[in-house]
């Protein structure tokens, strides 16, 4: 019989905050209020997203305030596991930075670092190409260990780019070109077996349940 592990993916609601500065992995917190996310976003979360399953968070807050919501607009959330493989990209110094102010101090790293962003990393920080390895490798673990199930994640734009460049085998600078916006669901399956195109299937990308009009 084959076997079906189903991955849901969702991005973490908005980041009010930041005020402009780039945060990776800085714990900021998710701002899951009316103002900054619809209602109807979480309610059709709640109804889209399947049960039972195992739930997985990173260890970052603003994550676990995104599965609370969901949680608050009708689903039935267990207890989350933590995977810290699937952590937003790591921005090193810049960090808490502005882009303004790190082009005035940064000019050259950062001129590298856009013209070829998958491949080199900031100061202290890690590349994207380094996000890919850790979010597939934790990606092919959890699919062996919990085949057959449903797996929910909520984590970040950069990690969820990652696992659909790992599914579809996708060279890491086409899949910076990937949407992932706010509170959106992402679906990939892994289906045992040989197939054609692989084991993957991609189901959904930047999806938005319970909004009809985006």
């Amino acid at each position: 019989m084959t076997r079906i592990t189903r991955w849901w993916w969702i991005r973490h609601a908005p980041v009010t905050t930041a005020g402009g500065r780039l945060y990776g992995q800085r714990d900021m917190p998710a701002d899951t209020s009316e103002s900054a996310v619809e209602p109807a976003v979480f309610a059709g979360l709640a109804s889209a997203l399947p049960q039972p399953a195992t739930w997985i968070t990173t260890h970052l807050q603003r994550t676990h305030q995104t599965a609370e919501a969901i949680a608050d607009a009708g689903h039935k959330v267990p207890q989350r596991q933590i995977e810290r493989d699937f952590v937003e990209q790591h921005f090193g110094d810049w960090q808490g930075r502005s882009w303004d102010e790190l082009n005035d101090e940064n000019g050259d790293a950062l001129h590298k670092f856009w013209i070829a962003p998958a491949h080199h990393a900031p100061p202290g920080g890690e590349s994207f190409n380094d996000v890919l390895a850790r979010v597939g490798t934790a990606m092919d673990r959890l699919t062996e260990t919990l085949a057959g199930s449903d797996i929910v994640v909520v984590a970040h734009g950069g990690s969820i780019r990652a696992a659909v460049a790992h599914a579809l085998d996708l060279a890491p600078d086409r899949a910076l070109a990937i949407t992932v916006d706010n509170c959106s669901l992402t679906r990939i399956d892994h289906i045992d077996g040989p197939g054609e195109g692989g084991n993957w299937r991609l189901g959904a990308v930047n999806g938005r349940p319970g909004l009809n009009h985006v």
